[in-house]
């Protein structure tokens, strides 16, 4: 195992860029799991350019993945020119992940890489990669043990790559996600203790599938007990979003999809803010 190493401020992109190549050329062959964000992106790049046709790209399918976000990845696999392959997933038929408890994540990605580790070895590939960087260790990430327990590699935290970093080395090989904003999965916006369900992440898909269509590109519609939607956008957006034309339509859209509650919350678009709740919502 490759250990951990820092990026100092002198170090030019291209410099860190082939340090990133250098280390995944190593492992001789690997599948990334990828989900066309711009994180995977990047280490999917590097491992195309470090092992070629000994590097493939897998994203999970569940409802837990919206369209768009399955359309995306394989936009970008192909613009990298890597081979992508899609894999159905069922952490919706596993009870812990239903539940929606603090440790949703680690179910999820449990499920995810034990598929990803047939594919492997069907394809005779050794060695699974994530996207995973040096500023996702700071964050709650049950996801991180999950990995773990499938010895699965983090490059980019090998490497001392945080999410800046990420951006310019996206920029650097001109992949078209260098500026994307993250998006995580749809559960990721059901509050904690409510239970994920099929119904409810077609909700929320549909919600922000709206707001999308409708020129905003930061923003999560979360999902709270009673069929409460709390729609965040960034703080210069909100006035836009409550002028009264788009705020009667938002509502009556919302509400056709299965809303009884719409807000929009004051303090604007904050990624990963759920994580906030976790101790007041969930038993320690």
């Amino acid at each position: 195992m490759m250990t951990t190493t820092t990026t100092t401020h002198t170090e030019s992109t291209e410099q860190t860029a082939q340090r990133l190549v250098q280390t995944i050329a190593e492992v001789g062959s690997c599948a990334v799991a990828f989900s066309g964000g711009v994180d995977s992106s990047v280490v999917a790049k590097a491992a195309q350019l470090a092992l070629g046709d000994k590097a493939i790209a897998v994203t999970g399918r569940s409802a837990s993945v919206s369209q768009t976000d399955l359309s995306e990845a394989a936009k970008v696999a192909k613009e990298i020119g890597m081979r992508h392959l899609l894999v159905d997933t069922h952490e919706g038929e596993r009870e812990a992940y239903i539940r929606n408890e603090s440790d949703r994540c680690f179910h999820c990605k449990t499920e995810l890489y034990s598929i990803i580790d047939r594919v492997m070895e069907e394809q005779q590939i050794n060695t699974l990669l994530n996207g995973a960087n040096v500023d996702d260790q700071g964050d709650h990430r049950p996801g991180m043990i999950a990995a773990k327990n499938y010895e699965v590699r983090s490059p980019l935290i090998e490497c001392g790559i945080n999410k800046q970093m990420v951006r310019q080395l996206a920029q650097h090989w001109n992949l078209p996600v260098w500026d994307r904003p993250a998006s995580p999965c749809l559960a990721s916006r059901i509050a904690y203790g409510e239970q994920v369900t099929p119904a409810r992440l077609k909700m929320i898909e549909q919600a922000e599938a709206f707001l999308r269509d409708h020129g905003l590109h930061e923003f999560r519609v979360r999902y709270h007990r009673d069929d409460l939607a709390r729609v965040e956008v960034p703080l210069d957006k909100i006035a836009e979003l409550a002028d009264p034309k788009l705020r009667d339509e938002l509502v009556a859209t919302f509400q056709q999809i299965g809303f009884r509650y719409i807000t929009i919350d004051l303090e604007g678009f904050r990624s990963g803010n759920l994580n906030q709740l976790v101790s007041l919502e969930l038993p320690s």
